[in-house]
Formats: structure tokens, sequence, C-alpha cells
């Protein structure tokens, strides 16, 4: 009995599955982490291992980065919360807005799933419209209307040109799914024509520019430009979800196209490594928050929104993670990507890389997808991505569950060479299940 084992065998007793996520269940049990250090995480067990989840995407400088240790605990000889304001949410917020010129205003929340919701729920107020449309298969969160469709599969998802609003939770309301429409992603005409049946409707349309669910595909340009216009022609909002991308560029993904949209959700990586949300763009839009406002129209609350512990470290780590960083870990991730590909020209697989930024994904495919529907595994695709990933982690590289990677300003090109020697060794102890 293992001591990972012994304390699964305590959390089945307390928590439903044992775990209060289900992204860190794994056969027989799951990793218990003791300390992470640079982009490394040594578990109970004392195994090392070098990290490309980043707790999915949230851990820019990896783990216990001195200078956010540092701020983090002198914050926390001052106080955690306090019910009224400190001078650290607005320190962060001036250096959050002055990162992206389309960031007029923002709030902050404590999570992305928050950011999203406040996101469409500010969308609406200022609207006056219900509905919101999203792309087929992308994540955004728990809320009933963002997740719609997100697990959508060939038995229920309906017709390419009319897509269904698939439920995610047993006992979603029908009126919750009514609400949503859904367009296929990268098919500007497809897109548009389905958003066009419902015009006047819909208050806002809701993209991620590099959808991690989908297949970390970016965006096409012809694809944003379009969903741009149309919202624009019909008075509708453009929402981007950036809470896993804005570590892509220093203003965020959006910086690609230059499509600046009208309100962005932010989270993850700028907590610092706390649990965080924002939500940032238009003042006119986000006026619809300030009870002092003669368009005050949606009452906007959270105990421990803009907390001094999370704006402190996510002050700090923003501040570190400047133009050339961001630059240098663009690099990193391209150099990555190149060894991901000759390590499956090497072990002579179906396989492929897709990716952006400092994102990368691993597909057990000939071809990167283009789309969710040309994206989804069979059962026996699953099976082998799943051994793919344990061979990784039994030698020692944590990745995110779908293949998925991303990287940390501690990484050097000594890790990105370690984590292709690890693919090629995977890869080839799988290839006879391809």
């Amino acid at each position: 009995m293992t001591k990972s084992a012994d304390l699964y065998l305590r959390a089945q007793k307390v928590m439903p599955g044992g775990v209060s996520r289900n992204t860190i269940l794994r056969q027989p049990h799951p990793v218990y982490a003791a300390r992470g250090h640079g982009c490394y995480i040594t578990d109970i067990e004392g195994v090392t291992r070098l990290d490309f989840a980043n707790n999915v995407a949230s851990l820019i400088h990896g783990h216990a980065h001195p200078a956010i240790v540092s701020a983090v605990t002198r914050q926390l000889e001052n106080g955690t919360a306090f019910a009224v304001g400190t001078e650290a949410e607005v320190l962060f917020a001036e250096h959050i807005c002055q990162r992206n010129a389309g960031f007029e205003k923002m709030r902050f929340v404590n999570s992305g799933t928050e950011a999203v919701m406040s996101c469409i729920k500010a969308a609406r107020a200022f609207t006056g419209r219900a509905k919101i449309a999203k792309v087929e298969g992308a994540y955004h969160g728990l809320y009933d209307y963002a997740e719609v469709s997100q697990t959508a599969v060939p038995a229920n998802w309906g017709e390419a040109d009319r897509p269904a609003s698939v439920p995610v939770s047993h006992g979603t309301p029908q009126g919750a799914l009514d609400d949503v429409v859904v367009i296929p992603f990268n098919q500007p005409e497809r897109a548009v024509a389905i958003l066009d049946r419902h015009g006047e409707s819909i208050a806002g349309v809701l993209l991620d520019l590099l959808p991690h669910r989908i297949g970390v595909i970016p965006a096409s340009t012809a694809f944003v430009t379009a969903i741009r216009e149309w919202t624009e022609k019909n008075d509708a909002l453009l929402i981007y979800d950036e809470v896993i991308t804005f570590r892509s560029s220093y203003g965020g993904a959006q910086e690609w196209d230059g499509v600046v949209p009208d309100l962005t959700a932010l989270g993850k990586m700028i907590g610092g490594g706390f649990a965080v949300g924002a939500l940032a763009g238009r003042a006119e839009i986000m006026e619809v928050m300030d009870p002092g406002s003669s368009n005050f129209r949606f009452p906007h609350y959270g105990t421990f929104s803009a907390n001094p512990v999370t704006m402190t470290a996510g002050l700090t780590a923003m501040e570190l993670f400047d133009r050339k960083s961001v630059t240098e870990l663009n690099r990193l991730a391209d150099r990555a990507r190149s060894a991901l590909d000759e390590a499956i020209r090497i072990a002579d697989v179906p396989a492929s890389v897709s990716g952006k930024g400092s994102m990368f994904r691993v597909h057990l495919k000939a071809h990167p997808p283009t789309t969710y529907r040309d994206g989804i595994m069979e059962p026996g695709e699953t099976i082998t991505l799943n051994a793919l990933l344990a061979n990784l982690f039994d030698d020692g590289i944590l990745m995110i569950g779908t293949g998925s990677g991303t990287l940390s300003t501690p990484m050097t090109g000594a890790e990105i060479d370690r984590l292709a020697e690890a693919m090629l060794g995977g890869l080839r102890k799988i290839r006879h299940m391809l």
C-alpha cells in the first residue's frame, strides 16, 4: 500500500470519486503532489516529473517562483481578504489594462468559469437579448450556457448546418439549451448562415482563438473576421475567452489577427498560481456593472474577488511576463513543436502536432483536425492516447489528459529535449496500437 493509494482510500470516503476535480483522476489512483519547484513536481512517493501540464496552463512561471512567493508572503502578513478595497486591486487592473488597448475597464472574479459567465451576463444586460452563440466542442467552464455542446458526439450533435445544443450535465434546463446557438469552428460561411437565422436575438458570440478541447487549433483569420463583421452588423457583442490563451502574446491571442472584441474573459495564469478570473473590454459595456451609471443593469458581487493575495501574486507574475519573456517562451514552444514533429517522423506513426504561442497538442492522427467533428476520437483512439500519456508519465513527463502541453518560463532547451526523447519512446511503445 503506497502513500498515494492510502490517501485515495481516505479521500473516497469524504469526496465524490475521491476528488474535487475529475481531471486529476487516474488509474489506479491519483498522484498527490508534495512540492513543486520551477518546472518540476515531486509527489508524496518522492518521484519527480517534468511538468508540461502547469495546472492546466495556469502556471506561467512554474512552481514557487521566488519573487511571487516573497510578494505573497509579505501580503499574508497584512491580511488575506477584506470587506473594503485594497491598492493591490487598482495596481493590478492598471497593469492588465495597459497590456491591451481594448481593455478600457475591467473587473476581477475568482475563476475562468466566473469570468465567462460574467461576460455573458454583461452582454445580455447591455444588449437586452438572451441568446448566446458558441463554437461546437469549445470548453468555456461550468456555466450552463457556456458548456453547451462541449461534449457532443455523432449520435446527438445534429446536422452540420444545424448543430444541436447538446447538454453536458444531466438536468440542464431546456430553456438554457434553447438560448445557445451552436456554430462550427473555422467554417465562416456555415457559421454566419447559422447566426443569420437568429439575427436580432443574439446578445454575443463567444470564441476561443485556440480552443483546447477542439484540438489547440488556431482560429483562422477568415473565421474571426467573419464573426466580427457579423456581430457589428447585427449589434451583437464579440466575446473572447482568453482564460488560457492570454499567455500567447503580451496583450493576448487577439493580437494575432488584430480583431478587437467587445469583452474578454481572463483567468488561469494571470493569478500567479492563485484562483482568479477577470473580464475586460469596452467601457460603455463594462458600465452595466457600475451602480453609479445610468446604464446599471448587472449587479456584480464576489466575496473573494480581487482579494489582495491573488492581486499581489498576479501583478508580480504578469510584470515578470513582459514582452521579452513572452517572445522567448513562444520561441521555445516553436522548438518543442518541431522536436515533437521530428519524434513522430522517427517513430513512423500516424500522429501530428498542433498549437501556437506556448501551447501544443499531440494528435494520434496523420494530420491535425480543423474542426471539432474532424477531431472527435473513437474509443480505440482514446485508449491509445491514454496509453501514450501513461508511458510519458512513467518516463517522468506530466501532460494534460488531452495530449496537450503548456510551457513555463523556467523551461529551457534541455527540458524540450527531454520531452522529445520521452515522446519518441512513448510513440514506439504504442505503435502496435495504431
